[in-house]
């Protein structure tokens, strides 16, 4: 047996959770020598007399399941005593026994990793301020790390990529289960650009129970959290009440005085729990002596190309109107003559201007009308909006802002 099996055999005993795993652990040194352990061994645990009968169930079919559901969806497993387990992981309170990746791998005690979280319904400013941090953070170095749920997460997230950096998302799910459903084509865009990690294995729904429990793994994973937007109580306070528990820096954004949803922030502000923080460079100048080789090129990205990546004008505009109709084309788009198009970019990213080149179409659109792969289309997307070369507009419809000369 393979000593995977036994580590998802011990992750998926009833009552048990990262607590107990890690006492059972802490007492057999190995999860192999739990599974073959009796019942006098397990009576020496301190632990419930129900989850110390689960150890005496020695089926293997759950395990087995999990391992050709990651097999089968390419999701690797980390375990607590692999030797890349993240350090800063392994000094919180209760670690992660078992880690779910979906995408890249990721060092993360080499990374300047900053979270930014904040509330799913949030106005329409913080949203936009959310975008801008995730795209500043991620140009000049920082990797990004969120939720992916609606609001304060998803602009964060968007940002990011937007900003050419990877990002990387914690679930509080399994990391094939796109929540919310609306978000899907984001799930794919930062499982081919970053990663997706969940202690829940493959095919788990995304509960209440388990965002608080994720929390700490996101926070603990990085070097500092941001608050974009949050009430005094709720999932956003409770990650920031994690992060000072684990000795993480928290950054918080100031927010109008009379405005009820962001009470969270200006109060960890006022009683000096957060840093005020205006752009991203207040945060990074905290840890470019760290990160030298990564941070010291820091320079904020100027207005023309700030504005021209994000979704939203960075001053803080509301957002306009949305229209049913899709906005005209500009007036001139760059020409890109056949010499110059194999060097610039992707045969699947040359497929998809010519397919968005006269209207904007959804990401499934494009994947009927180009018959590529939805994976690789949602990648080249990325890629693309990157480069400037394709737009998003209103309905998540994608726009081609280069002309392809082909005579």
């Amino acid at each position: 047996m393979a000593e995977l099996e036994y580590w998802l055999w011990l992750t998926t005993r009833k009552g048990l959770g990262p607590a107990g795993a890690l006492t059972v652990i802490d007492h057999f040194i190995t999860p192999e020598r739990a599974y073959y352990g009796e019942r006098e061994d397990y009576d020496a645990l301190p632990l419930p007399p129900p989850v110390r009968q689960s150890l005496l169930d020695k089926s293997m079919d759950e395990a087995n399941r999990i391992l050709g559901d990651c097999d089968r969806l390419g999701v690797r497993i980390m375990t607590f005593q692999d030797a890349g387990y993240p350090q800063r992981l392994r000094q919180i309170e209760v670690p992660p026994v078992v880690l779910y990746i979906r995408g890249r791998t990721f060092r993360f005690d080499e990374e300047p990793a900053i979270a930014v979280v904040g509330m799913r319904k949030c106005s329409q400013v913080s949203q936009v301020r959310a975008e801008r941090f995730g795209m500043e953070l991620a140009a000049n170095g920082a990797l990004v790390v969120s939720g992916i749920a609606e609001g304060i997460d998803c602009s964060a997230v968007r940002g990011a990529l937007k900003g050419g950096g990877p990002v990387v998302s914690l679930l509080a799910g399994g990391v094939d289960v796109p929540f919310p459903w609306e978000n899907r084509f984001l799930f794919e865009d930062v499982a081919a650009a970053g990663a997706l990690i969940s202690e829940y294995p493959p095919g788990t729904p995304h509960k209440g129970s388990h965002f608080n429990p994720r929390n700490r793994i996101l926070s603990g994973l990085c070097l500092g959290v941001l608050a974009v937007e949050c009430k005094p109580s709720g999932g956003t306070m409770l990650t920031v009440n994690h992060a000072l528990d684990q000795g993480r820096e928290v950054y918080a954004i100031p927010v109008g005085l009379d405005e009820e949803c962001a009470r969270g922030t200006n109060w960890l502000i006022k009683e000096g729990r957060a840093k005020l923080v205006e752009k991203a460079e207040d945060i990074l100048e905290d840890f470019v002596e760290l990160f030298p080789a990564k941070l010291a090129g820091l320079a904020p990205l100027s207005r023309s190309v700030a504005e021209a990546r994000l979704s939203t004008p960075v001053e803080d505009k509301p957002a306009p109107e949305v229209r049913e109709k899709a906005e005209p084309a500009p007036p001139t788009r760059e020409i890109i003559p056949r010499e110059q198009q194999k060097s610039r970019f992707t045969d699947d990213e040359l497929a998809i201007l010519a397919a968005a080149e006269k209207t904007a179409l959804t990401a499934d659109e494009l994947v009927e009308k180009t018959q590529i792969p939805a994976k690789r289309v949602l990648s080249a997307l990325t890629m693309l909006q990157v480069q400037g070369a394709v737009e998003e507009r209103p309905g998540r419809r994608f726009y081609a802002l280069v002309e392809l000369l082909n005579s």
